[in-house]
């Protein structure tokens, strides 16, 4: 069973009250409005903007950050996979949560005391500056994009199903993604990271509390017997019965589907060591054992909630079942409001959908930041007014390129609508890990790497990932939202980890060779690998 297939059942849900949905909706979006103004007000500095002023504390942004991570695809993409998918669907959380420890060995420090602001800034300290920082932002953009082309869907689909838009009408679901779209970039372009910052914490903190609520009323229901659930989620799936609970259901058809499974585990494994809006929050703490802090916060919070979501998943199968969640407006991304109708009502469908859009409004504000500044800071600074640009000229720049980004992921949401939003953040990963993760860990640890490997490794990486997903069963096959059976889906994978990651890994050695030695500066690496493990001369380096 392929995850761009969600087969309509007869006749969609009619949940809750619009008046009532659209009511909670606003009172939400005011109250973060407020917060996000607020924060504004502090916003003095180029380092306000991009960085939050480096004024969070370890435990702070490790709750931001399980706020940036925590996006839709954990909350309404996980939860809609596992009760169509069963074990197979739990492979997202294992994947997103084992990729935290990859972050905390590999970048996480390292990154924080080597950077000022983006990735740029560390493949810049040892190589030419202005063709690294240009890759760097292009990586940026591309990844970003692709995430939030899954927010988008998330946030198309959730309000769809609350102002019960059927899946019929793709048109009135364009106007609510593009009119949630705008929402969302007036956040940026008010908060900037310290407003976003926030955001997420407060959306992190509800986002945990109203899982945990909704785990323990299902549970409640049979009895806090967790093998009752199992046996009431196969009871409720005639279709596939005991095949919920074993592996296989979603990724062991064929042999194919198999090799795809180890693709995507792959790419959920490495990729968010390379994910542009994760690094740059290592940038917000003050100092290196605060960046060591913030990943301990966020492997704890990360971890129990994805323990929530094996409970709701199979309390979305077991109590609403896999045919009404298919049907409804959002299609599998509807579970876990799905789930709260059907506990506690009207109000607790409200509540959880407006946690759920204030989880999908954090994670944009978060990755849109970040490819505008990396744009700002990269591109339009430090490449074309090489150095040269102001901080205010900086921050305006990085404004605009907000406005274009959101723009972009406006009309990409509208064409990915109804694919499973875990799925499409999958694509993301596998994006990150390509482009940006090998050229990462070369230009920390490997002395000989240089700017010739760094640019065959990003561009590399990045080029042959987006190409093998634009010819992949997901933009044309016969199973696909966007272009369905349009014909040119000639690599046979929905995921092109396994592919793309040791093609860029092997690039970035082949150029590294193809540069030379003399492309090599020993100097600087020796500076940076003291500064990377021990955080010497770190601060020095942000204040100017």
């Amino acid at each position: 069973m392929s995850v761009l297939a969600q087969a309509p059942a007869p006749a969609a849900p009619v949940i809750g009250s619009v008046g009532l949905n659209i009511g909670i909706f606003v009172v939400f979006i005011g109250i973060t409005l407020i917060f996000v103004y607020r924060a504004s007000r502090t916003n003095r500095t180029a380092s306000d903007y991009y960085a939050a002023g480096r004024s969070f504390t370890g435990q702070q942004n490790g709750v931001a950050i399980a706020g940036d991570y925590l996006s839709a695809a954990s909350f309404l993409g996980i939860a809609g996979a596992i009760a169509t998918s069963g074990y197979d669907g739990f492979l997202y959380s294992i994947g997103f949560l084992v990729a935290w420890l990859v972050a905390l060995l590999l970048v996480a420090e390292l990154l924080r005391n080597t950077g000022k602001f983006t990735m740029g800034d560390v493949l810049a300290f040892r190589m030419r500056q202005r063709p690294v920082r240009a890759a760097a932002a292009t990586s940026t953009l591309v990844v970003s994009f692709f995430y939030l082309l899954a927010q988008m869907a998330g946030a198309g689909g959730l309000i769809a199903l609350l102002l019960q838009i059927p899946n019929s009408n793709r048109g009135l679901q364009s106007v609510v993604i593009a009119v949630v779209g705008v929402i969302m970039i007036i956040y940026v372009l008010v908060g900037g990271m310290k407003g976003t910052t926030y955001v997420q914490i407060i959306k992190a903190v509800l986002l945990i509390i109203g899982a945990a609520v909704m785990t323990v009323w299902v549970l409640g229901f049979v009895g806090f017997n967790f093998s009752q659930l199992l046996g009431d989620a196969v009871a409720a799936s005639p279709k596939v019965g005991e095949k919920l609970l074993a592996p296989g259901l979603q990724y062991g058809t064929t042999p194919t589907a198999k090799i795809d499974f180890i693709s995507l585990g792959l790419a959920l494994v490495l990729g968010t060591a390379g994910l542009p809006h994760i690094l740059m929050r290592f940038y917000t703490v003050p100092t290196a054992k605060e960046a060591r802090s913030s990943v301990v916060w966020a492997i704890w919070l990360i971890g129990i909630f994805y323990l929530f979501t094996l409970v709701l998943g199979f309390g979305a199968a077991a109590l609403v079942g896999p045919d009404a969640i298919k049907a409804a407006p959002g299609g599998a991304n509807s579970a876990a409001p799905l789930l709260a109708y059907r506990l506690g009502g009207e109000v607790l469908l409200g509540l959880i959908s407006a946690v759920a859009f204030a989880t999908i409004l954090a994670v944009v504000a978060g990755l849109t930041i970040t490819a505008s500044a990396s744009f700002a800071h990269d591109v339009y600074a430090n490449v074309i007014k090489k150095g040269q640009a102001s901080p205010d000229q900086e921050v305006k720049v990085a404004r605009r390129t907000a406005l274009v980004v959101g723009a972009f992921a406006i009309v990409g949401g509208i064409l990915v609508n109804g694919i499973n939003i875990a799925f499409l953040v999958a694509l993301a990963f596998a994006v990150a890990a390509s482009a940006n993760l090998p050229t990462i860990i070369y230009s920390l640890f490997w002395k000989r790497f240089n700017t010739t490997g760094a640019l065959w490794s990003i561009y590399g990486g990045l080029g042959v990932c987006v190409l093998l997903i634009i010819f992949s069963p997901v933009v044309s096959g016969p199973k696909s939202v966007i272009f369905p059976g349009g014909g040119w889906d000639f690599f046979p994978l929905e995921n092109p980890g396994i592919v793309s990651i040791p093609v860029s890994f092997l690039l970035g050695v082949i150029g590294t060779f193809v540069g030379g030695r003399k492309a090599v500066d020993r100097a600087k690496y020796a500076e940076m690998e003291v500064r990377s493990l021990t955080g010497a001369g770190a601060e020095k380096a942000v204040m100017h």
